[in-house]
């Protein structure tokens, strides 16, 4: 549930103001970065479909994108579409984390086995040893359940409730992984295991507390938590697999680490909010965004990317991929005024058209106003 995966198809151009700026706003407004992004997403051909959300100051927030929604009807995209948003779920369980903390419910350096003993207890894996900090930041050392034989082939599980903690109990089950110098492994594990400590110290699950902390209190009534529920609210963004249309999923396995739902315009609300200071004290956004390197060679907070997409820009957001064929893709300025976010409904495009997606993303974001 981590990058951009997808396949390439013909597209065409649409675009639709979801979010109408003001009017001072609209006069401030220069679409050409966006209309110059927008072409250049349908000469890459890398999805049946692209939903591209862009926020500024001057333009306030807009949605559009290139090609269709669902290739059986041939609706086009009209940037309002719910999609899966599988990693950037991550953050979102960050910030409830952090709030708790906030709040004195648990702290960043008490350990996993404080709060579920015994659950991490093996040869290989100690709880004892293990941090919260750790789980966010991807430190832990623990391996990704979804590289488990068990999921091996994906579609063999797809109409299956599973609940977290036996996605944890198989990666225990695993060899330790390969860690960076820094210590870095990103594993879905981690978030995973976060939100049952989450519960425990709630007594709530971590879909709950993402909707009673975060969703409600934003107002965005386009994003929720699915559960079972395999459809997508509509208007969907319909997503597929080698040419196959698998939009409908229990995704009940990705949990804290990949679950919810939720649209362009949403997720844009949801970090705007987030780094202009309005979920977290500063302390503790502060402490989100200190960085340590990633496999990627770039930094990784707790819960949170940092992006070097041009050279005098950094940018933050949280990339995102599910087994279904939907991808999410976001860079946002430090103080939140500036972002892009994409939503992406195909699963096979390759390594050279996701460097070319970045490349749209960040120079967009840069030359936005």
């Amino acid at each position: 549930m981590r990058g951009l995966t997808s396949a390439a198809a013909a597209v065409a151009v649409t675009a639709a103001l979801v979010a109408v700026p003001p009017a001072s706003a609209a006069a401030r407004c220069d679409m050409k970065p966006i209309q110059t992004a927008l072409a250049a997403l349908k000469n890459i051909n890398a999805a049946p479909g692209i939903v591209l959300t862009v926020k500024s100051p001057g333009c306030g927030v807009w949605s559009g994108g290139v090609g269709v929604a669902d290739r059986a009807t041939g609706r086009k995209i009209s940037g309002d579409e719910h999609s899966r948003i599988g990693s950037d779920t991550k953050t979102w369980t960050a910030v409830v984390v952090l709030q708790l903390v906030a709040e004195g419910k648990l702290k960043l350096d008490d350990t996993v086995d404080h709060y579920l003993p015994g659950l991490v207890d093996t040869p290989q894996y100690d709880g004892r040893e293990i941090t919260i900090r750790d789980l966010l930041q991807h430190t832990s050392g623990l391996p990704d359940y979804a590289e488990n034989d068990y999921w091996a082939d994906d579609q063999e599980h797809r109409w299956d409730h599973t609940e977290p903690l036996f996605t944890v109990q198989q990666a225990l089950t695993m060899d330790p992984p390969e860690q960076t110098a820094s210590g870095f492994y990103y594993s879905s594990t981690n978030y995973n295991l976060a939100g049952l400590i989450v519960a425990k110290v709630t007594g709530r699950s971590i879909g709950t507390e993402i909707t009673q902390r975060i969703i409600q209190p934003l107002g965005l009534c386009e994003t929720y938590w699915p559960g079972d529920q395999t459809t997508i609210r509509k208007p969907d963004l319909r997503s597929y697999t080698k040419g196959v249309d698998t939009t409908e999923w229990n995704t009940s396995e990705a949990d804290a680490s990949g679950e919810l739902i939720s649209t362009g315009p949403d997720t844009t609300a949801f970090w705007a909010a987030l780094l202009s200071g309005k979920l977290l004290p500063p302390s503790l956004l502060t402490e989100m965004k200190r960085t340590i390197l990633d496999d990627s060679k770039q930094g990784y907070g707790l819960g949170v990317q940092k992006y070097q997409l041009t050279k005098d820009l950094v940018t933050w957001g949280h990339s995102g991929g599910m087994a279904s064929g939907h991808n999410f893709w976001n860079a946002v300025t430090g103080d939140g005024q500036r972002s892009v976010t994409m939503l992406i409904n195909s699963d096979g495009y390759t390594n050279a058209q996701a460097r070319k997606i970045d490349n749209v993303g960040g120079t967009l974001v840069h030359d936005i106003r």
